[in-house]
């Protein structure tokens, strides 16, 4: 595969967001040293330079048709990046936590256009099934915790009863339900100015009584 230096330099120190980056160990492909390097993971391709502050990689691994795995290796924290074929070269990685490490196993696992189009098939089955009637059922709400008596739970498979809100000022009563019609013609016929005359008397009378009615004992 023929890359172009200049291009791929560019997309590796990009502003663009990574998809995952940071300081690995870096097994020799001739050598049994382990070298620190710093890795970013753009897309399904992973660079790594000499440092953080490099402007240039140094490599590159192109991860299609790869699997991810870890190994027994002298240093702590390694996975292999493994390719098919028997000339193929393994590339031997080294985290410097375990975290770090499943981060970078589980980053590297999605990063072929393979896993993609998988999730891409798997997704489109779903959707088949929800628009043929079979999708899932949606979640359950969690049920509330479980009364007490003497300290111990009492679990009951019947739905509690929803508490009774409290009492609280009864709100202002809703406007009539107006027919196509206004005192002086149809609604049609009649200007913004005139309808805003006509709802805002009826509004402030509705709000009177419901003033009044409050006011009451």
């Amino acid at each position: 595969m023929k890359l172009n230096e200049r291009s791929l330099a560019f997309y590796a120190t990009c502003d663009a967001p990574a998809d995952n980056a940071g300081f690995l160990y870096k097994k020799g492909g001739r050598h049994a040293a382990y070298h620190r390097r710093w890795f970013v993971l753009r897309g399904n391709m992973l660079f790594y330079f000499e440092d953080a502050a490099s402007r240039e990689p140094v490599g590159i691994i192109i991860l299609e048709g790869c699997t991810v795995e870890l190994v027994e290796a002298a240093e702590e924290f390694a996975f292999a990046v493994r390719f098919a074929g028997a000339r193929a070269r393994t590339y031997v990685l080294a985290a410097e936590s375990q975290a770090a490490m499943e981060g970078w196993v589980k980053a590297l696992s999605r990063a072929s256009f393979d896993y993609l189009r998988l999730v891409v098939r798997e997704l489109e089955r779903q959707l088949a099934a929800v628009r043929a009637g079979g999708g899932p059922a949606p979640p359950r709400q969690p049920r509330a915790l479980p009364p007490k008596e003497n300290g111990c739970a009492v679990w009951s498979s019947e739905t509690p009863a929803a508490p009774s809100p409290r009492p609280g000022p009864e709100p202002p009563p809703l406007p009539p339900r107006r027919r196509a019609s206004a005192p002086n013609g149809p609604l049609d016929s009649a200007s913004f100015a005139q309808l805003h005359e006509w709802y805002g008397q009826e509004v402030r009378a509705l709000r009177g009584q419901w003033l009044r009615s409050q006011a009451q004992p």
